[in-house]
């Protein structure tokens, strides 16, 4: 079997798969609003992830500042104590409201933080816990949906062995292309001409271009770079 011929398999697997898998995710509106309370739930954790790192990134610093601003507080202290003259002992207390108020601008954001953390744990703890159970709804309702078309779940599973089989006989790099070209393409990464034109995109073929589809060379369209090939040939 030819490579073309080949990939022109692979893209009507493809498109068979791409049916399937429509189908496959056309849920019933109880399973559907599971499904997307999960992509939610999912994308809240995430969010609420990051922000508990950020968080906790500033807990730390804040922490940090304010070990030192009590070591800077207990030194002050320790020179009131030890003050004495009045002119040290004023010079001393001065310089230890200053300590204080340093520790009190460290220690107040910390709070804050602290206390933001603690509401982000338990938010995502609260959302951890539903997303478990919506999770068991949606596997026990998805597995009676499943079971309700068993025939296109066995096909889906024919059409994957299919695929595996055919990239394993094509060359490496034209599968990555034509996995490039169901990406950029809309799903379709091969084309037949149609009355001399491309399939894909409908721009008009060259007559050099036409004549060398008679050699079932791999072809690629001058304007989309789909894959072209002329049907008559792939009977």
């Amino acid at each position: 079997m030819s490579q073309l011929a080949l990939l022109i398999e692979l893209q009507t697997v493809h498109e068979n798969l791409h049916v399937i898998h429509r189908d496959l995710t056309a849920f019933p509106p109880d399973l559907a609003a599971l499904d997307s309370e999960l992509k939610n739930l999912a994308r809240k954790l995430e969010e609420t992830a990051k922000a508990l790192a950020s968080a906790r990134t500033q807990q730390a610093t804040l922490t940090t500042s304010l070990a030192s601003a009590t070591k800077l507080e207990e030194f002050s202290k320790a020179a009131v104590k030890d003050a004495k003259q009045k002119v040290q002992f004023t010079a001393a207390i001065r310089e230890l409201d200053d300590r204080q108020r340093q520790k009190a601008a460290v220690a107040r954001p910390l709070k804050d933080i602290e206390t933001r953390i603690e509401a982000l744990d338990n938010a995502r703890t609260e959302m951890e816990a539903r997303q478990i159970e919506a999770r068991r709804q949606f596997d026990e309702l998805r597995a009676i949906f499943l079971s309700e078309h068993e025939n296109q779940v066995a096909a889906e599973k024919v059409l994957l062995t299919r695929r595996a089989e055919i990239e394993k006989l094509l060359d490496p790099t034209m599968v990555v292309k034509f996995d490039r070209l169901i990406q950029q393409r809309q799903g379709r990464a091969v084309a037949g001409i149609d009355r001399g034109s491309c399939g894909g995109c409908r721009t008009r073929l060259r007559t050099p271009f036409l004549a060398q589809l008679r050699e079932e060379k791999i072809l690629f369209c001058e304007s989309c770079q789909r894959i072209i090939y002329d049907p008559a040939q792939h009977q």
